[in-house]
Parts: C-alpha cells; sequence; structure tokens
C-alpha cells in the first residue's frame, strides 16, 4: 500500500512539476441550452456564484460567458432585445433588473478571472424560438436573414450584416470592462441533407469576380472577420479578439495539408478558413472544438490536436475539451481508467498548445469522474498567469513601489504602490506575489510559488510566531500580462 501511495504521489509530483506559468484555462458558460432561462434574478445570480467558485478552486482563471445567442442580449442594449434564454420572452427585461453581463464582469474580476463576452455572429433565431420581439433585426430587416432547417440566419453575403454584427460589438466593447470578445464555430449553416443556403440573389448581384460559390462564401466571412478584428482593436486595443472553430478544418481526402479525419470540415462546410484568419492575424487567440476521444476513428482526438499545433501556432491555441466525453471513455492505453490524464499528457508534450477551454462550466462543477477534483489537486494546481500576446503589446510595465510589510492588529499585510504609467499599455492592472521560504532560490517561473494575482496593492500574510523567515517578490502585469521586474522583501512569519 505505501508504495503505491508513493507511486501516486511521485506521478502527482511530475504532472504538477510539468505546469506553465502562463496558460489560458477557460471554461464555457453557456445560456443557449436554457439551463437560466426564467430562473429569476436571485436564483441565477446564486447559481452563478456557485459555479464561479467552485471553477476558482480549480484553477480557471477565464470564462467565456454567452451574452448574444440570437441577435439578443444578456446585457442592456440599445442595439437588440432582451433574450429569452434569460427572462423566458424575447424582450422582456430581467425583474429584478440586472445586467447579467455587467455582473459577471465584475464577479469574475473580483476572482481574477478574466471574462469573455461569447456572441453568435449569423445566427439571429435558434430551432426553439417561436416569437421574435418587434425590435429584432430579423423583425425590422426580414430580407436580411434567410431561413434553413428551423434556423434564421443573417445572410454573410450583405455587407450590411458585417456593418451590424460589428456595431453590436463595438458597443458591447466600448461600454463593457471586457477582456476579450469571442465567437463560436457557426458562420454558415451546419450542412443539412435536403435543404440550400438560399444566396443566389446576392451571389448574381455582387460575385466579386469569384467564380466558385464556395470561394465566395468563404470571401464573405473573411470579409466579416478581418472588419471586426479590426472594428474591436480601434475601439479598445487590449480587448482580445477569439474564435472557437469547429474541431476539424479539412479532412486529407480533399486537401493534402488536412488531418486524417473524416467529418464536417470548416473550409469545406461553414465555409470558414481559420487557418487564414490565423496566417493573417485576424483574431488573438483559437480555441477549437476538440470534443471527440482518443481512438475516436472518424476524428481522433490525438491527431486531431496534433494538427492543431503544427498549422495554427501563428496565434496563441487553446484546446477545447469535452468534459463529459473525456470521462466517458478509456484510455486505450491504460483501459482502467478515462481519458483526462492521456489527453493533458498530450497539452504538456505540444510546445504550440498554450490552454484549455472547458466544455462546459457546469460539467467541471458538477465533477464527473472527478474531473474537477484533478484539475484542483493536480493539473491546475497552481495559479496561472495569460498566455502573451506580443503582437498586441510586448512592453512590461514599471514594477511596484514602495512595497513593504506593514504590522497590523491581526498580523503582516504587504502593502505597495501602483508604478507610474499614462497609457493602457503602460499602466499596472494587477499584480503577481510570490512567496520563498528561507534558503529557497527565488524563481519567478515556478508557479507553485504564486500566492496571488490581484488587482489590489495589498496583501494579507499568513502569520504564525515571527520565526520564520520569508521573501515575497511583487511584480506588476499590464492588461496584456506583460509582467514587470520584480521588487524583493524579507518579512519574519
Amino acid at each position: 500500500m505505501r508504495k503505491l501511495l508513493f507511486v501516486y504521489a511521485l506521478l502527482l509530483a511530475m504532472s504538477v512539476g510539468a505546469q506553465q506559468k502562463r496558460e489560458f484555462r477557460g471554461a464555457w458558460i453557456q445560456c443557449v441550452n436554457g439551463q437560466f432561462q426564467g430562473m429569476g434574478t436571485e436564483k441565477m445570480q446564486q447559481t452563478l456564484s456557485y459555479q464561479l467558485d467552485e471553477l476558482q478552486k480549480d484553477g480557471v482563471n477565464a470564462i467565456i460567458f454567452q451574452v448574444r445567442p440570437e441577435c439578443d442580449a444578456l446585457y442592456q442594449s440599445s442595439l437588440e432585445p432582451w433574450s429569452r434564454f434569460l427572462t423566458g420572452k424575447q424582450g422582456k427585461a430581467p425583474s429584478p433588473y440586472w445586467d447579467p453581463l455587467q455582473w459577471m464582469i465584475e464577479q469574475c474580476h473580483a476572482r481574477g478571472m478574466e471574462l469573455h463576452a461569447w456572441i453568435n455572429p449569423y445566427r439571429a433565431k435558434t430551432k426553439g424560438t417561436s416569437e421574435l420581439d418587434a425590435s429584432h433585426v430579423a423583425r425590422k430587416h426580414p430580407s436580411r436573414c434567410f431561413d434553413y432547417d428551423g434556423l434564421k440566419i443573417l445572410n454573410p453575403g450583405m455587407a450590411e450584416n458585417r456593418d451590424y454584427i460589428c456595431s453590436v460589438a463595438r458597443d458591447i466593447v466600448m461600454r463593457y470592462d471586457i477582456d476579450g470578445i469571442h465567437m463560436d464555430d457557426y458562420f454558415y449553416p451546419y450542412p443539412v441533407a435536403g435543404q440550400t443556403i438560399p444566396d443566389d440573389a446576392q451571389y448574381k448581384e455582387n460575385p466579386n469576380g469569384i467564380l466558385d460559390r464556395g470561394d465566395w462564401r468563404r470571401h464573405n466571412v473573411n470579409l466579416f472577420i478581418k472588419q471586426f478584428y479590426e472594428t474591436v482593436h480601434e475601439a479598445k486595443p487590449w480587448v482580445k479578439v477569439g474564435i472557437s472553430p469547429f474541431g476539424i478544418y479539412r479532412n486529407k481526402k480533399n486537401s493534402e495539408m488536412g488531418s486524417n479525419t473524416n467529418g464536417t470540415q470548416n473550409y469545406d462546410d461553414l465555409y470558414a478558413d481559420v487557418l487564414l484568419w490565423i496566417n493573417n492575424g485576424w483574431l488573438d487567440y483559437c480555441a477549437p472544438q476538440v470534443y471527440w476521444e482518443i481512438g475516436n476513428k472518424a476524428a481522433d482526438y490525438e491527431t486531431l490536436i496534433r494538427w492543431w499545433a503544427h498549422y495554427a501556432s501563428k496565434r496563441p491555441l487553446y484546446i477545447g475539451e469535452d468534459i463529459e466525453r473525456t470521462v466517458k471513455f478509456a484510455d486505450p492505453k491504460n483501459p482502467n481508467r478515462h481519458q483526462m490524464p492521456a489527453k493533458y499528457q498530450l497539452h504538456n508534450e505540444l510546445p504550440g498548445v498554450q490552454g484549455t477551454v472547458l466544455w462546459y462550466a457546469k460539467a467541471a462543477v458538477d465533477n464527473p469522474g472527478n474531473y474537477g477534483t484533478m484539475l484542483r489537486q493536480q493539473y491546475w494546481r497552481y495559479p496561472a498567469l495569460q498566455p502573451r500576446m506580443t503582437f498586441i503589446d510586448n512592453k512590461a510595465p514599471k514594477k511596484p513601489r514602495r512595497v513593504k510589510p506593514i504590522w497590523m492588529e491581526d498580523g503582516y499585510v504587504l502593502f505597495w504602490t501602483a508604478p507610474t504609467g499614462k497609457t493602457w499599455d503602460k499602466v499596472a492592472h494587477s499584480y503577481v506575489v510570490y512567496r520563498f521560504a528561507k534558503g529557497e532560490a527565488v524563481n519567478l517561473e515556478d508557479p507553485s510559488h504564486i500566492v496571488a494575482i490581484t488587482s489590489q496593492t495589498f496583501l494579507k500574510l499568513p502569520y504564525k510566531d515571527g520565526t520564520s523567515q520569508y521573501t515575497y517578490v511583487v511584480t506588476a502585469l499590464d492588461r496584456m500580462q506583460n509582467e514587470s521586474k520584480a521588487v524583493k522583501k524579507k518579512v519574519k512569519l
């Protein structure tokens, strides 16, 4: 028994040691499944608070929160109606009144998490929606939409729709202190047998000299992605633009550079040329939905994560993980356990992978197969900074000033003052506090020594009897998490 415990402890230490100091640890919180619909203000806030508390314990440092599922809003908007996925009826404001997006920003930032506002760009009506509010874009401009398999879609072939979606995005970015804005995988609709996309009129009217209809549709989406990216960064350069495409770019049978898979394709079926967007710098991170299991015959997880790590490395790559599927299937090399350890080993092996996004947040909280427990005890045991995005900003802020431990009635508090800085890329946005015992080398690349990542300029220290000496180190982070030089202070606790 002791031997088994030793082996487990050794494996745990090895996996913990593999943790990166910088890693995007996201979780999607979706509303389109109806989990909050008609729940009421107090109950929804309680539910979200509980989820955020548990996710914080799991090590999550970013929340991707769905705020626009069908040209509607889970936030105060003068452009689009309140979502039925919030109140049960489109156009009906929540009562008692609250703004879920603003509330989530405050809650996430208080927990040291980023908040990325998740929108669906083109979908104007889901299958389950039977009534649209009079202010809805599909009611005001029906000719700008088409019907497909029970959905209404803003026609990507119309420039006015690109302008409209970008105006909605700009409104969100300008009015809310979000850290990112995020799109999922719905561009042109997923193909359904017997259904045809009704865009003949737009193609005939403005083919842009493109002979192939598929190329023309991809061109339409490309124009939108470029415009969207530029709109967001003109409004606020630090707001990250992220896209979560379907997990297969192309199958090898359709393209020599495709993956050895056999499934729906971004490029051919959804007209989403994701690699073009990455290589042209039209997004800041890519989070493909690699939801399958290792060994899946049509779309093997290992094949796909290696493909994305190889081809999508010009922008930070985060892997979308399906929690329930991961714990449902056994590891082919170790049938006595599920696939979480094997998948995270692949993450650590591939330097192009800089993070993970969990599908979905509630599943992590529900903890099937001890997935959440393994995150908090093993894979995400220590805090992590966000990956750097040097293409947005690569200069660190100045270091904190006047770092000093001060004795208070109940023990020591470490205080510091923000460094000087006037522009958004020079101002300290948060701070990292490290702790080292006497005799330990100060190594800021070891995340096990991070005791706090905080927006405050003080930290309560764990005083015991004043006989043990520690070195505390404080650094400043800017909006893009560039880290300043360190300031060290010794204190006996």
